[in-house]
């Protein structure tokens, strides 16, 4: 009942990513049609291919796949390099996530089902796609990039290496982990504990963690921030900086789920674009301290 009554934070979470990524994606590929008409056939190609494969596979509602495609196809414009090559994107990192989710959700399926954890049928819904990949999205966008490289919370240094993409993949290695940790938890972890008070608590439950979960997650943290360092370049400073983000992120998660989901005034999908945020932020802190 308390979900249902927060599902205006699912809408403002769609509200805050889609009108943005849209607006992004609309622009630069006008841009890239006119300039390197390959940029944009291959950016939209893709994204859209993508899109397909996940609702036909039944991973995402037909609402959640155009918004995948949607937030693919902006991560990809925006973060293009010369020469052109779609491998040396976001989409390699991006299509890390939704795989990695793909397999680990399927993972003991019947395990999840007798506990009544499994996801649904229909796969995810828009709002869960844009909670996961938005911030991503948003931060990594050409407005914002310039605005942080404009700013003093970023260090000169890490502007001109490019490093800042290092949030954007924080934040997807966050929501890798994120879901690793939630799904394999329930199936290996045994009995987990709130991450507040160490109680055994039962499977699915806010703020819950395992061992075997929280080790998960970690791997699929890794995994993410080294497909970003090989698509985008950065090297191994990029590989640190949005790991150890997407590890505090992944906490922060349990923490946000014990404490503020738990007392119902956070949902789901708030919580996890929240967590993504904290990934890329503690990626920002860690840059300005490498200074």
């Amino acid at each position: 009942m308390a979900e249902n009554k927060l599902t205006w934070q699912s809408k403002l979470v769609l509200l805050a990513v889609l009108p943005f990524a849209g607006t992004e994606v609309v622009l630069d590929c006008d841009w890239w049609a006119w300039h390197a008409a390959p940029v944009a056939i291959w950016t939209i190609g893709v994204s859209v291919l993508l899109g397909l494969v996940t609702w036909k596979l039944r991973a995402a509602t037909p609402a959640a796949a155009v918004t995948g495609a949607l937030i693919t196809a902006s991560l990809m414009f925006s973060t293009v390099v010369v020469p052109y090559a779609p491998w040396h994107s976001a989409l390699v990192p991006t299509l890390a996530v939704s795989l990695l989710a793909f397999a680990v959700t399927r993972a003991g399926r019947r395990k999840k089902e007798r506990l009544g954890t499994a996801e649904g049928r229909r796969g995810r819904s828009a709002s869960q796609v844009a909670a996961n990949l938005g911030l991503a999205a948003l931060v990594v966008s050409n407005p914002v990039q310039s605005w942080l490289m404009d700013s003093r919370w970023a260090p000169h240094h890490a502007a001109t290496q490019n490093l800042l993409i290092a949030l954007a993949v924080a934040a997807l290695a966050e929501a890798a982990a994120d879901t690793a940790s939630s799904e394999i938890g329930q199936v290996l972890g045994g009995r987990p504990r709130m991450i507040t008070s160490f109680k055994a608590v039962d499977p699915g439950c806010d703020g819950a963690i395992s061992l075997a979960g929280s080790l998960a997650g970690v791997v699929a943290a890794a995994v993410v921030a080294y497909a970003g360092m090989w698509a985008l370049g950065g090297g191994w400073r990029l590989f640190t900086v949005s790991c150890a983000g997407a590890v505090f992120g992944l906490f922060f998660d349990s923490l946000l789920g014990a404490t503020m989901e738990e007392r119902g005034w956070l949902n789901n999908d708030a919580v996890n674009f929240l967590s993504t945020a904290g990934a890329a932020g503690f990626a920002l802190a860690l840059l300005c301290a490498m200074h």
